[in-house]
């Protein structure tokens, strides 16, 4: 660690604040965003860009990147201000954004590091520097709901570290506010598409609350330990997990999509195989009793399947969570095929009625802690976010990894990554980013063997 803080200094930290300020009544949050599993998480996470090229007039990112980033806040200028509970809220009595306060904007590191960007491990989840890369949750403005950190490396390269509340958006909301600000870094103005709010009048709860579905009855349940401590305050903290990275290879999951595909007479997509046998390995190792019931969730973008569809720059949160429940006994022995269809259709059973009856079921038990219970393997898929959209004038991210490790109320999550546009490796396939129990790490790493390019240690050699 004191080798790691004497190659990486922080130079200065600038506070950035809107051109415009955030209106005077607060902002309602929406019944998404307002959902404790993600109210919960102050999300953090890296990007690692090529230098500029020599030729580039915007030679230096740490001149170029606050600028962008500030002209950016006019645009989002909640990021700016800070967030009020229900309690604290007169907006119709639900979560919402205030103004910032005087002593309040949003704080912008700047640092150096003497190594070259190839020297950081971005394949090892675990690794202290990516972590020293990024805004910390326990920084002195840890109430600001944006804090931004650049670090430029020896080569020219250099880190962009983001820390977000939650609850302002998801990772396609982060990514139309980081687009908008590389936009601005290439001098082409503001995006063509400006940002909408409007969250409670879209994805407000209803009057009153209704639940039209019983699928939440079964896969969720109240806990008055959650309701007090938070989704991820809870017993999982207690479990000993490893961060771990799998190289899975296109070629492989590909012929393993085929052969489930044609036994279960569907067509499947890489996500449903990919899910499907991640979860039975979790599943496997962990030595889970046949008779427990185990559960997995997924995120599901919703924008397109609401009546009406969210307008274009709606940036608030736009997935729901998607459960599949099963006995641990029945998960193991049953035809992988079998699996990958149920996740198939429950993805089928997600409809704008789904979306409404789950904000409601958020409404309607707030504060009796909702959970989804104990053994849950989240699962998000970033492959297909528009991380090269994110160009502020040098070229897309090499690397784009969370740093972030509670999401859709679980502790225990599984990250489906895209290598970098300049990675030769993304030809072939994608990077699997998954905590596992430390004891059971040996055994999930044999059963991940049949989707990988090849094993890899868990810790990697000559890089930090």
């Amino acid at each position: 660690m004191a080798q790691q803080q004497q190659q990486l200094r922080v130079l200065d930290t600038v506070r950035l604040s809107p051109a415009v300020p955030v209106p005077p009544q607060p902002l309602p949050l929406s019944g998404l965003d307002a959902d404790r599993n993600v109210l919960d998480v102050t999300f953090r996470t890296l990007r690692l860009f090529p230098a500029p090229a020599p030729s580039s007039s915007q030679t230096d990112p740490l001149a170029v990147l606050p600028c962008a980033f500030e002209a950016a806040l006019a645009l989002f200028p909640a990021f700016a201000g800070r967030l009020l509970l229900r309690s604290e809220s007169s907006s119709d009595g639900c979560h919402a954004v205030a103004p910032a306060a005087a002593d309040l904007a949003v704080p912008f590191v700047l640092a150096e590091c003497d190594l070259s960007a190839a020297d950081v491990d971005t394949d090892s989840p675990a690794s202290p520097l990516l972590d020293r890369l990024a805004p910390g949750v326990q920084d002195a403005a840890a109430q600001a709901l944006l804090a931004l950190q650049a670090t430029r490396f020896a080569c020219g390269g250099v880190a962009l570290g983001m820390r977000a509340a939650h609850g302002l958006c998801d990772g396609a909301g982060a990514t139309q506010f980081l687009a908008a600000a590389a936009r601005f870094a290439r001098g082409q103005g503001p995006p063509p598409v400006s940002p909408v709010w409007d969250r409670r009048e879209l994805l407000g709860p209803r009057r009153p609350p209704r639940v039209a579905t019983s699928v939440f009855d079964r896969v969720l349940a109240l806990d008055d330990g959650v309701a007090r401590h938070g989704p991820y305050g809870h017993d999982q903290q207690h479990r000993e997990l490893t961060r771990a990275c799998f190289h899975v290879s296109d070629a492989r999951v590909e012929s393993l999509r085929a052969r489930l595909a044609d036994e279960a007479g569907l067509k499947l997509t890489t996500f449903e195989v990919a899910a499907a046998f991640v979860w039975r390995a979790r599943v496997k190792a962990n030595g889970t009793a046949a008779g427990e019931t185990v559960k997995m969730v997924y995120s599901m973008n919703i924008s397109k399947l609401l009546t009406p569809p969210l307008p274009a720059g709606y940036w608030g949160n736009v997935c729901v969570p998607v459960y599949v429940a099963l006995a641990a006994g029945d998960l193991v022995s049953q035809p992988l095929a079998s699996t990958a269809a149920l996740i198939k259709k429950s993805k089928q059973d997600v409809d704008d009625e789904y979306v409404r009856s789950y904000i409601d079921f958020q409404e309607l038990h707030h504060l009796e802690g909702v959970t989804a219970g104990g053994e849950v393997s989240a699962f998000t898929d970033w492959r297909r976010l528009g991380h090269g959209e994110v160009d502020f004038g040098w070229g897309g991210p090499d690397v784009v990894v969370p740093l972030t490790w509670g999401i859709l109320g679980s502790t225990e999550p599984c990250f489906f990554l895209p290598y970098g546009v300049n990675d030769e490796r993304r030809k072939g396939g994608f990077k699997v980013f998954v905590a596992v129990r430390g004891e059971a790490v040996q055994v999930f790493r044999e059963e991940m063997a049949e989707l990988l390019v090849q094993q890899h240690q868990i810790t990697s050699v000559g890089k930090l």
